[in-house]
Order: C-alpha cells, then sequence, then structure tokens
C-alpha cells in the first residue's frame, strides 16, 4: 500500500496550484507519525539539488525570490539536516551555511500550514533544473581540477581589503570612500598579480574555478552590468542567468575574492548614492523614480567598466615598472598574465558552450545617467579614467 508520505507526495508536487497541496498537508496533519520520514524525503530533494549543480547559497536564494522567507528558513532547516552527514564540506559551502537563515521550527504555526509550506518548498525543489556546477558536490572528490574549492583561510591582503571597503561603505564623506577604496582596488589587483607570478616561478598546478553571485531584483540588468564590469577588471569571465538571477564568475580563486568583494562593496555604495540623489530629486518635485534608478545604476555600472579596465591596466604596468624599472620585467609579466586569461576563457567556455546576448532596457532619464555618473567618479578605483559622453 501507500505511505501517506506518496500519497501527499503525489497530490502535491506533480501538480500546479493550491488544492493539490491543500489535499497533501490534510493527510500529513492528520498523521503525525509520518513526520520523520516527511523530513527525510526533503532532504532527499536537496541531495538532489547538489547533483544537479545547486549549492546551498544558490538554492535559498532561488526559495527566497520564488517563495518567501519562510520558505527560506524551511530549506535552510533542511539544508542543515542534510549536511550534518558529511565528513567535510569545502571552505565555500561552510561559509555558505554560515550565512543562512535561521531554520523554521517544526510544526509552526500548526501542522496543516506547516505541511503545506514544506510541500510547496518540496515542488519547488523538484523542478530545480539542472545548472552548472561551481565546484564539487559534498560528499565527493574534489573530481574536476577546474572546479577545485579554495584553500581554507583568508590571506592577510584580503582581510585589509575588506577591512578598506567597509570603512568605504561606512563613511558619509564620498573624498574618504574614493581614497579608501582607490587603496582597496590597488591592493586587489597587485595581490592578483603577485599571485600570477608565485603561480608561474612555483609551476603551480592551480587552475581557474567558479562561483555564483546573486543579482536580484529589482534593476538586475544594471547589477549584471556592474558585476561583468567588475569581473572583467579582475581577470575573470561573467556569465548572467537572468531566469535564475545569479551570475556565474569563472577565475582564479585569488580574483574570485576580490570580484565578490568589490562588486558587493561598490553596490553598497550605488545604492547609498542613489537613494541621496533621488531625495534631492523628490525635493524639487520630480516623481520618476523608476526610470530615475534605471539610468542611474546603468551610467554608475558603465563608468565604473571604464574606470576600472583603466585602472587595471595602470596597475599592471605599475608592476612591470617596479620589478626593476627594465623593459623586460613589464615583458615577463605580461606572458603570465595572458596565460592566465587564456586559462579563464577556456574554462569558461568548457562550462558555458552555449551563450547568447541581451538586449538590455535602455536609460532614458538624463537626470539618473548625470547622477549615476557622478556617483561612479566618487567611487572610481584611482588614476583617470576616460569620459563617457552619453
Amino acid at each position: 500500500m501507500e505511505s501517506v508520505i506518496d500519497r501527499a507526495c503525489a497530490a502535491a508536487l506533480y501538480s500546479d496550484g493550491d488544492a493539490g497541496l491543500d489535499t497533501g498537508a490534510s493527510l500529513l496533519a492528520a498523521d503525525p507519525s509520518a513526520d520523520e520520514e516527511l523530513h527525510r524525503r526533503g532532504e532527499e530533494f536537496v541531495r538532489r539539488a547538489w547533483a544537479r549543480g545547486w549549492q546551498p547559497a544558490d538554492v535559498v536564494r532561488t526559495v527566497r525570490r520564488e517563495l518567501d522567507d519562510a520558505g527560506a528558513a524551511l530549506a535552510a532547516a533542511l539544508i542543515e539536516a542534510e549536511t550534518a552527514g558529511y565528513g567535510q564540506l569545502p571552505p565555500r559551502w561552510a561559509d555558505q551555511l554560515a550565512a543562512m537563515p535561521a531554520p523554521a521550527p517544526r510544526n509552526r504555526p500548526d501542522r496543516f500550514t506547516y505541511a503545506s509550506a514544506l510541500l510547496e518548498l518540496y515542488r519547488l525543489l523538484l523542478r530545480l533544473p539542472a545548472i552548472e556546477p561551481a565546484g564539487p558536490p559534498p560528499g565527493t572528490a574534489a573530481g574536476d581540477p577546474a572546479l577545485r574549492p579554495p584553500a581554507a583561510g583568508e590571506p592577510r591582503m584580503l582581510t585589509r581589503i575588506r577591512a578598506l571597503l567597509a570603512k568605504a561603505e561606512a563613511t558619509g564623506f564620498p573624498e574618504e570612500a574614493e581614497a579608501l577604496t582607490t587603496k582597496a582596488q590597488e591592493l586587489m589587483a597587485r595581490h592578483s598579480i603577485d599571485e600570477a607570478l608565485l603561480a608561474a616561478r612555483t609551476h603551480s598546478a592551480d587552475v581557474p574555478g567558479a562561483v555564483r553571485i546573486g543579482v536580484d531584483a529589482p534593476y538586475e540588468s544594471a547589477k549584471a552590468v556592474l558585476l561583468d564590469a567588475v569581473a572583467s577588471a579582475n581577470r575573470c569571465r561573467a556569465v548572467w542567468n537572468s531566469d535564475l538571477g545569479f551570475t556565474t564568475v569563472v577565475g582564479f580563486e585569488p580574483d574570485l575574492e576580490s570580484v565578490e568583494l568589490l562588486f558587493t562593496s561598490l553596490l553598497v555604495q550605488g545604492n547609498a548614492a542613489m537613494t541621496k540623489a533621488e531625495a534631492g530629486q523628490r525635493a524639487g518635485g520630480r516623481r520618476r523614480t523608476k526610470t530615475f534608478r534605471q539610468s542611474f545604476l546603468m551610467a554608475y555600472a558603465q563608468r565604473l567598466g571604464s574606470r576600472l579596465a583603466a585602472d587595471t591596466a595602470r596597475v599592471t604596468a605599475e608592476a612591470g615598472a617596479e620589478a626593476g624599472g627594465r623593459a623586460e620585467s613589464t615583458g615577463a609579466l605580461l606572458p603570465v598574465l595572458a596565460a592566465r586569461d587564456v586559462a579563464v576563457t577556456d574554462t569558461a567556455e568548457r562550462m558555458f558552450p552555449r551563450t547568447t546576448t541581451t538586449r538590455l532596457r535602455g536609460a532614458t532619464d538624463l537626470e539618473g545617467w548625470t547622477h549615476g555618473t557622478a556617483a561612479a567618479d566618487r567611487a572610481r578605483m584611482g588614476g583617470e579614467g576616460p569620459e563617457i559622453s552619453r
């Protein structure tokens, strides 16, 4: 005979709408003896997500996006229970687990409501598509060397960069934020060059890896452009999945760390500047909030992309000069960086053999574009970048 779990799942998971959820939840609410098997079934759905390329942060982000915060808390409880059975997890997984929302308590506020929410979550987990893996699933060997997890611990340089960006986000003075962020970007670029030269001298077997970064609504297209600019400036490749709300960034581990830190910081700084500029617009009697924000963030991303690219070139040239001021110093550095660029491109093309371009919504608010460009100038990473006139 079919178990209560099987009947509840058959009713709720393979149909749309609330009727199936209500039927399944009624069956489960009436049978407390099915609770443990119900949660084991959920852990199985989580394991299937790992096999399809998903990671804890991806699952929680998607559940929050498609359902709500309560669903994310239910997912966190399942993920916590499922991952507890592994002897060791990659460091990036450990960080994601630490950042998850507090797990939801069982059978709250009542058995029927809880079972209905859990079945809705299972329906979503069951329908998650296969995505490109950004690392091995838990409980397996490292597997593909291109997807090797990062080493444990954080270099002192990254700790210093993190502190500088935190201060830049917290200050209310644009000049101070610019100085702090400029210094952080210089350290990132030099750290990347140092790691590349060290790997070349020691004939390191390090290969590019990947990380997924959430790109959430609203104005996700402008945020994706900003992330792409940050990735390119840090010798990484970015591929945006607009349907699932994330970008996969491919690069060497030190550069991936820099992309995550810098993108998060620039987004915080940009949102703060946008809020301030928007308040001034409203005080002047203007109400074009949505178009203003879209244009602001697009201009912010476009201008920063130009600035970041110029700064990377400047710091690379300075690094070659500092090696002794000889012409061959820069000549020795450039082939190393070029080889790493080729490795990143090859890995990205192997992970994403079929990509496409997309048409983005244009910037239609002149005031938003002007204020966004000014905000990008204040957050520039050092040096004088080319102007963007329109």
